[in-house]
């Protein structure tokens, strides 16, 4: 079991390594270009991997528990084959963008937060499965809204990309605690507020000059 952890870890960190490398100096904040699409699919496989599989080492465990570390591998590859294709639609329907839309977004995600459908899809991720393309499937239900603030304020952004990673391992990892929650719905959901209003008061927006 141990090396079955130590192999998603390590890979994590491996994809944090190449994620950075690929970014360095491609942040325009909302006005960030994807470039080609196989150029696109590789840095956000990397990115995905860097972000997700430290959240999904406790399923990558039980899974190994359940069918043995050979097991591993397959789970671990459908859960990140379900980020790739998530990767695909974010290729077709992203397009460099104002804060306004970025904001929009943004408020979007945290109204998101409230819902039961984010409740019931991080319950979902917290439980035993023995498929990788089903635990992919509830945690992209979880961390769609999550996801589309990053990709809102610039997919290439490496702050953003470390912030939300660690929203994501806390609500994969720890139990609900509704007052914690709701201060994360109001916080996101002012962050938007604040971008529609004052973008200039947020950091990392606009192209770098």
């Amino acid at each position: 079991m141990a090396a079955a952890l130590a192999a998603t870890l390590g890979l994590a960190a491996a994809c944090w390594v190449v994620s950075v490398w690929q970014m360095t100096g491609m942040n325009m904040g909302t006005a960030t270009s994807l470039g080609s699409f196989g150029f696109f699919i590789a840095v956000w496989a990397a990115m995905m991997a860097a972000m997700m599989l430290p959240g999904a080492a406790p399923a990558t465990l039980r899974r190994a528990q359940a069918g043995g570390v050979r097991a591993v591998p397959l789970f671990v590859g459908a859960y990140l084959a379900v980020w790739a294709l998530a990767g695909v639609l974010v290729y077709v329907v992203d397009r460099p963008h104002g804060t306004l839309v970025a904001g929009v977004v943004t408020i979007a995600a945290g109204i998101y937060e409230f819902t039961p459908l984010k409740r019931y899809y991080r319950r979902r991720c917290q439980e035993t499965t023995s498929s990788g393309l089903g635990f992919g499937l509830c945690c992209v239900g979880s961390t769609v809204g999550l996801t589309a603030v990053l990709v809102a304020l610039g997919v290439m952004g490496i702050p953003w990309m470390v912030m939300i990673t660690i929203i994501v391992l806390a609500q994969k990892l720890l139990p609900p605690i509704p007052a914690v929650d709701t201060l994360l719905a109001l916080a996101i959901t002012g962050l938007g507020v604040l971008i529609v209003v004052s973008p200039a008061l947020v950091p990392g927006l606009a192209p770098p000059m």
